[in-house]
């Protein structure tokens, strides 16, 4: 139900006291005004500087009251069908007297069909008004209120579009969650930067919704940069997101297609678990914001799940978006469940949300440790698909090796990739990385170009994770293998590597356990 009729039922229903929660008073007044004319009430305004004012037609107020006890009365004694609008009264709940004379009119009000409706920013009200007051969020405007914005502002300065179908789409999708005045703003901005509007703004209208974010401490704005030629591998993964690239399109509503929810991604740490997130905002040219789940509690009383509401409502306001829950068992797993159940109670509030929102917010839950989470989280309903992040194929690792040179500013082809992705066997893609960092230090010494040997050097030098915590590693292969989750990684490689652990022989180098000389030396091959 949108405001209008929400309002409309309000008024019908003999409501004597709204708190309307927005920023955009002019639209949310023009509205209110619309639903008085259409209902046959007079709207009157009240503030602190000019005191009264009549809004739709009707005789002039004689009573430009501008003391608040005063206007209270006046609205008290006042005999027609009204409804009154006191902008930013929550300024004055400081004050015990004209916080009970409040209480007493909307009481007073219940046999009559006035309402008063205080407009204000924050959903915060005094304990004493709870029961009399009823709280409505003002909506920001959706997608055919931003698209009316735009083409009014192209039409009455005759301006230039050269917006594709798919851009105009994008730019109005980019441009939700700002207020009205602020996306005329923007795209104002577009149009005087380059003497026209065209795909090109998409860029500038979601930068400006990094102001946004940062009125909440919990979440994080990334900006763009990563693309799926940065991530090395995990082509089933890649294959699933290319296929939902246009899934938050108008055309995909019209064939029917429900928004996805999200993906959880769980695995070995260093296999490109958060890179694919900072990935797929970039693949679908949506915004990207992280949740820092340590930032969502406090030391008050009911302030962590105020932080979590705000939060999550504030992602659902710049939808469509991707929202990043990093190393999510941190913070929801059992080992935080020690807190006098705060900890509970948001994780309570993030499952609810996931399961019942129909913002599209794609979560992209990231997780090292599956063990630590509850099961309930990784149910289906709220996740799309689990995908299982393992050690890299033996293909995976050239495209790691591939990535990270060229990363550095470097040609592949002057490496022997393929000695690397074999001698890196067990490695997972961050320490691949840093075992070219690593060789480029040795070569920046000694002042010459780093080397294929060079990096082979590092490589015997780490000790990759897959030997250090062994255990734990077999352990979440084990659960993939029982089938809980999909592999990233694509599958007739999958069923080989599955089987391998990593084993360092006498000589220093890496060999095979659990394979015959023929398979070790055919997996070579491949």
């Amino acid at each position: 139900m949108n405001f209008e009729h929400e309002l409309d039922t309000y008024l019908r229903a003999r409501f004597t006291l709204i708190i309307l929660v927005t920023v955009e008073e002019s639209r949310s007044l023009e509205i209110i005004k619309n639903v008085c004319k259409q209902t046959g009430r007079r709207c009157i305004a009240w503030d602190v500087a000019d005191g009264l004012m009549l809004l739709t037609e009707g005789n002039s107020l004689k009573n430009e009251v501008r003391d608040p006890i005063s206007a209270l009365d006046y609205i008290d004694k006042d005999k027609q069908q009204t409804v009154f609008v006191l902008k930013d009264f929550h300024d004055l709940w400081g004050n015990p007297q004209v916080k009970r004379k409040l209480r007493n009119v909307a009481q007073k009000l219940a046999m009559t069909r006035k309402t008063m409706i205080v407009s204000m920013p924050t959903s915060k009200i005094p304990d004493e008004l709870r029961d009399e007051a009823v709280v409505v969020e003002f909506a920001y405007p959706d997608e055919d209120e931003l698209e009316l914005t735009l083409t009014r502002l192209t039409q009455a300065g005759q301006v230039q579009v050269n917006l594709t179908p798919l851009g105009r789409e994008k730019i109005v999708q980019a441009a939700l969650g700002l207020t009205v005045s602020k996306a005329q703003r923007v795209f104002a901005k577009a149009i005087v930067r380059n003497g026209m509007i065209d795909d090109r703004d998409i860029e500038l209208v979601t930068e400006e919704k990094k102001q946004i974010i940062r009125e909440s401490e919990a979440l994080e704005f990334y900006s763009l940069t990563e693309t799926t030629n940065d991530v090395g591998g995990l082509g089933v993964l890649k294959a699933w997101l290319r296929m939902r690239e246009r899934a938050f399109t108008q055309e995909a509503r019209d064939y029917g297609l429900p928004v996805p929810k999200g993906i959880a991604l769980i695995g070995i740490p260093g296999t490109g678990k958060s890179l694919t997130a900072k990935m797929i905002g970039c693949l679908w040219q949506i915004p990207l914001i992280r949740l820092d789940m340590g930032a969502l509690f406090g030391n008050l009383v009911g302030e962590s799940e105020e932080r979590t509401r705000r939060a999550l409502r504030l992602a659902e306001t710049i939808a469509p978006c991707v929202l990043w829950i990093d190393e999510v068992e941190k913070g929801l797993g059992y080992q935080a469940a020690v807190d006098g159940g705060t900890s509970t109670r948001v994780f309570a509030s993030i499952l609810t949300w996931m399961q019942e929102k129909t913002a599209p917010c794609f979560v992209v839950a990231t997780a090292n440790n599956i063990f630590n989470l509850p099961p309930e989280l990784l149910r289906r309903g709220r996740f799309d698909e689990i995908f299982f992040l393992d050690l890299p194929t033996v293909d995976e690792r050239m495209e790691i090796c591939n990535v990270h040179i060229r990363k550095r500013h470097r040609l592949p082809i002057d490496y022997d990739i393929s000695k690397l992705a074999l001698l890196s066997e067990g490695y997972v893609g961050a320490e691949i990385e840093q075992a070219i960092i690593d060789a480029m230090y040795i070569g920046f010494n000694e002042e010459r170009e780093f080397t294929t040997q060079d990096i082979m050097t590092s490589l015997r030098r780490l000790v990759p994770l897959s030997v250090s915590q062994r255990e734990i590693i077999e352990r979440l292969r084990s659960w993939l293998r029982e089938g809980r989750a999909q592999s990233a990684s694509f599958g007739e490689v999958q069923d080989a590597v599955n089987q391998f652990v990593p084993l360092m022989t006498e000589g220093g180098s890496w060999g095979f356990h659990g394979f015959t000389p023929e398979q070790e030396s055919k997996l070579k091959l491949n």
